[in-house]
């Protein structure tokens, strides 16, 4: 903390540069509800008896750290409930368990972002993934919620 002050009072960082350093975690913040939104109203549209886990807990991955690991849960919990779900109203869907391996790929990719040399390509394809993850579960929600 002290650096950062030091940056401050000798120039390096004005104001606006401040205020940008400090929007970018805040922005970010935004697409990361509207995901677990989207996490949430999955599990919500499942049946009460193949859901793994309570739809709520999703919010649990907004705890520093705790929530990398979170991620790998909710993904297996979500792809399992989903396959029970397909299964038990006889939906056929491409996937064994539906959206796994996209999404072990994400949280995969996510995690490598915190060594450093590495984090800049794999954070740019944990983005990716994690879009593509969030599109496969949004579809799969619908499908549910046409029925």
């Amino acid at each position: 903390m002290n650096q950062i002050l030091n940056f401050i009072l000798l120039g390096f960082i004005g104001p606006q540069e401040l205020i940008i350093l400090l929007m970018i975690p805040a922005l970010s913040v935004i697409p990361l509800i509207f995901y677990l939104l989207t996490l949430q109203n999955t599990f919500n549209a499942i049946s009460s008896e193949n859901r793994k886990m309570q739809s709520g807990e999703v919010w649990l991955t907004l705890i520093p750290l705790f929530g990398l690991v979170w991620q790998f849960i909710i993904v297996n919990r979500l792809a399992d409930s989903l396959k029970a779900e397909f299964n038990t109203k006889n939906i056929i869907v491409d996937e064994e368990r539906p959206g796994v391996g996209i999404g072990l790929a994400y949280c995969i990719l996510f995690c490598c972002s915190i060594i450093p040399f590495v984090n800049f390509l794999t954070g740019v394809a944990g983005i990716i993934c994690w879009i593509i993850y969030w599109s496969k579960i949004n579809n799969y929600k619908m499908k549910l919620y046409q029925l």
